[in-house]
């Protein structure tokens, strides 16, 4: 019999909410078209997935992986001049998603698989995104500060069985 990460039969081995949407974020990212830094977004509320999102160029426009990278062409550092650059984020497409379909976002959690962007923290606290569940640790100091300001709660996403213990 096959043993699940939290020592259960793997049949028996359900993931918590955390997992189930950061998996769904994880997933999401697979979708970028991004050749610098691959994300996925989901938006939940009441744990109900509502929107997903990736990074990429816009809709109809030429990927990155086809035309090339903006940002390496200019030789722009990773985590500044974001509004350089041919693709949106997957936090944006998120909410450009709940929007384009008349979803309400507000009071949602979002679940990233990397920590938004400060251009990103602005329009997740304006969308009224309450809670964001980040994975990697790619932070922004400026994004970190206002959305600390604007008391959404942050969280660093850790794998955790039930008796507490992380993950390698």
């Amino acid at each position: 019999m096959e043993i699940g990460r939290c020592g259960l039969p793997l049949w028996m081995d359900r993931p918590d909410n955390d997992t189930y949407f950061m998996r769904m974020a994880e997933l999401a990212a697979e979708r970028s078209t991004c050749i610098r830094r691959r994300v996925g977004a989901v938006i939940v509320k009441e744990k109900r997935l509502l929107t997903t999102g990736y990074n990429g160029a816009p809709k109809g426009l030429a990927h990155c992986e086809t035309v090339g990278c903006v940002r390496a062409q200019n030789n722009i550092e990773s985590g500044t001049r974001h509004e350089l650059c041919r693709g949106v984020h997957a936090e944006q497409n998120a909410v450009i998603q709940a929007a384009y379909f008349g979803v309400s976002i507000k009071g949602g959690s979002l679940y990233c698989t990397t920590f938004p962007c400060v251009m990103c923290a602005k329009i997740l606290i304006n969308a009224g995104i309450r809670e964001i569940v980040y994975k990697d640790n790619y932070i922004d100091a400026l994004s970190m500060d206002i959305l600390d300001e604007a008391d959404v709660v942050l969280r660093c996403y850790e794998l955790v069985c039930e008796d507490d213990e992380v993950e390698p």
